[in-house]
């Protein structure tokens, strides 16, 4: 545990203030109203107690804040206030069984006067707690609490108090969606745990710490707020330097100390915001760094947002091999290569293909940023994750594959509003085959667009919607070439009867991608779910069957079509009705014992020097399944870990994991597989996407 502030440096400035104002705070406290409200407007301070839930179910767990607001020119104190200062203090009253969480402090600003450091929060922040409500609970659950803390301006520091009630009451335990934004805010103002190893080293009266970080030349101020007052001096300016995997911070350490590890949090300033790291570093050799160039700052990013672009752009081109998008675009392509149409038409056909890419991957990328600028964390496909989307993805592929094998013409008819616009020919039907392939490519992440994709999350918003932009026009590309190349369209094959047959063959990629998706759905909503799409997709698979039937007697195919709608309309609303089922447990490739992922076990393993492979998964993840049946089977692998002593991490991706996400954007990803080595040595290895037998037996041999 931290030491708490010394009185040796405690200034007596504050002393003499602190005293010159306690009887005026006795008397406030003594006339203090009997009754209590859920704010109170102090003289310096606003406070507000405020609950993310309206009526706590039995049994639940939620959230609550202390909103506290002090007047322009004051401020309040972090947990660990610096030289001087004092943490705000919470004495709890509440109903028997309510457990009441210690406060998580939002990230902290310096503020220094005098030579004196202080750790404090000028502008309105909100600390959050956890309530744990008793099974048996129920009618009123009242929460009271006494708050006691510190308020100073550049003059004086004025101890102030108040007593806060928020009534609540037992019920089904629904976020209240008027505090949903607060919440979600103050969760994005936490310090987030660096899982990665960070070291330090002594040397003549300094400490030097080398932090693990991606991303580092998008930084444009840090500051590192040490916790004890064993380590370094708080008022001591601090040098920041930075490698390309690390941040390197240095300052005067405290006279005699002589600590065995270093434990604070690392306050970092980007273009796209501020973030704080909860850090612990350990005795080991440091690196040398680079100066930050705050003048070269805009010149960083530009560089960045390139090398992302570009990445971004050959990850998009790689996405047409996949099972799902290959089939649409090889018969869009050979219905422009048939059809005839001008050179105009043909160029006209790529734009509208291009930009029906393009739009949804930039909403996607836009979806991704908002969640990460809010703390919840998301990356490249983060919609699969919602077993609603894996069903609507399994009857639309369903769909294709029951057209491409005759079953139906959707010319003819309609399935849905997409699949009936992308059978069209000309421009509209090129936009809707745009959007559709760059929907039902989301499940993969190729090479090249980890790292593009996770840079689009740190990079300023403008920026980071041009990179998922990057990323449709790489996918775009062929289609594109074709519509404005008519070399490209002469050397496709002449259309015949061969194409017929071509089409049934891609039935198989689409069904099998279909079948795929029905096992992602049993992973995440359980039998009963998995059972639900099923009668789903016979309902569909019935209708379009009806619908082909009419088609081919020139019968009327309205009733048909609009079977096969609804049910596909239904079928997500009709899941999310079923009770939430338990996540599947993660598992390694066969032959591998593994633990599950959390940044405390990590953590844990690294200051034990144990080597450490951990790797991130998820059942839509197609790269992820084919390691795991491949590389990370082998018996070789196997023996190889156990010989070393390697403990096996895996991190399962499936379903929302905010940890999950919090650690891949320390990494600089937006998406998975992602697979790290941990050596004893503390040093870490990032391994490519594609994994050999080889490459991982390496791994465990020493040197």
């Amino acid at each position: 545990m931290p030491k708490a502030p010394c009185l040796t440096v405690r200034t007596a400035y504050v002393l003499e203030h602190m005293l010159k104002h306690f009887l005026l705070a006795l008397f406030a406290l003594l006339t203090a109203p009997a009754f209590a409200a859920s704010v109170s407007q102090q003289p310096n301070t606003r406070v507000e107690l405020v609950s993310e839930v309206k009526a706590p179910a039995p049994g639940q767990r939620f959230s609550i804040g202390l909103v506290m607001t002090p007047k322009p020119g004051w401020h309040t104190y972090w947990k660990y206030p610096g030289d001087s200062g004092i943490e705000t203090r919470a004495t709890w009253a509440n109903a028997p069984g309510m457990a009441v969480s210690p406060f998580r402090y939002p990230v902290p600003e310096t503020y220094v006067i005098s030579g004196i450091m202080n750790h404090v929060y000028g502008h309105e922040n909100v600390l959050l707690a956890e309530v744990d409500v008793p099974q048996n609970a129920s009618g009123a659950l009242p929460l009271q609490v006494k708050l006691d803390w510190l308020v100073c301006d550049d003059q004086i520091c004025v101890p102030e108090s108040a007593t806060l009630l928020l009534p609540l009451t037992t019920g089904d335990g629904r976020a209240d969606p008027a505090q949903q934004a607060r919440f979600a805010d103050a969760r994005a103002a936490l310090p987030r745990t660096l899982t990665e190893p960070a070291r330090f080293a002594s040397e003549k009266g300094r400490i030097r710490i080398e932090i693990p970080l991606a991303g580092t030349e998008q930084i444009r101020a840090a500051h590192f707020f040490a916790i004890a007052d064993d380590t370094l001096l708080f008022a001591a300016p601090q040098t920041i330097t930075r490698t390309d995997s690390a941040l390197i911070i240095e300052a005067d350490a405290v006279p005699a100390s002589s600590p065995q590890a270093v434990e604070g949090l690392l306050r970092i300033e980007r273009a796209d915001g501020v973030m704080g790291l909860e850090v612990r570093a350990t005795l080991g050799a440091v690196a040398a760094g680079q100066p930050l160039a705050a003048s070269a700052g805009a010149a960083s990013v530009t560089s960045a947002f390139l090398t992302a672009f570009g990445l971004a752009l050959l990850g998009g081109l790689v996405l047409n091999l996949m099972p799902c998008v290959f089939p649409i675009l090889s018969l869009k392509a050979l219905s422009l290569a048939r059809s005839g149409h001008s050179e105009a038409a043909a160029r006209k056909e790529g734009l509208a293909y291009t930009a029906g890419v393009v739009l949804v991957t930039t909403l996607l990328g836009a979806a991704a940023i908002m969640l990460a600028r809010a703390g919840a964390g998301a990356g490249w496909a983060f919609q699969l994750q919602d077993p609603r989307v894996i069903l609507l993805l399994m009857l639309l592929t369903l769909a294709i594959g029951l057209n491409f094998a005759g079953l139906f013409e959707m010319q003819l008819g309609g399935v849905s509003a997409g699949q009936a616009l992308a059978a069209k020919p000309g421009a509209k039907g090129a936009f809707w085959t745009g959007t559709l392939a760059a929907f039902v490519a989301t499940p993969c992440t190729g090479p090249f667009m980890a790292g593009a994709l996770g840079a689009a999350l740190v990079l300023p918003p403008v920026a980071g919607l041009a990179v998922f932009a990057g990323l449709g026009l790489g996918l775009a590309l062929p289609f594109l070439a074709i519509g404005f190349v008519p070399a490209l369209r002469r050397r496709l094959p002449k259309p015949g009867a061969w194409m017929v047959t071509f089409r049934r063959i891609l039935v198989v990629p689409m069904l099998l991608t279909a079948l795929a998706l029905a096992w992602v759905l049993g992973r995440q909503a359980g039998a009963e779910g998995l059972t639900l799409g099923l009668l789903f997709a016979l309902i569909v698979g019935l209708g379009l069957w009806w619908l082909g039937l009419r088609q081919h007697g020139s019968g009327r195919t309205l009733l048909p079509a609009a079977v096969a709608i609804v049910a596909a309309l239904l079928a997500p609303a009709a899941l999310a009705r079923l009770p939430q089922s338990a996540a599947a447990e993660p598992q390694a490739g066969s032959g591998l014992a593994s633990v599950a992922f959390s940044p405390e076990k990590l953590a844990a393993l690294n200051a034990a020097s144990t080597p450490t492979f951990l790797y991130f998964t998820a059942d839509w993840c197609l790269t992820c399944k084919v390691n795991e049946k491949g590389a990370l089977a082998s018996d070789a692998v196997a023996q190889a870990f156990e010989k070393a002593g390697v403990t096996v991490m895996v991190g399962d991706w499936t379903r929302p994991d905010p940890a999950i996400a919090r650690f891949l954007e320390q990494r600089g990803r937006a998406g998975i597989p992602l697979y790290l080595f941990y050596a004893a040595d503390g040093t870490v290895e990032e391994l490519p996407q594609i994994l050999t037998v080889d490459q991982l037996t390496k791994l465990a041999r020493p040197g």
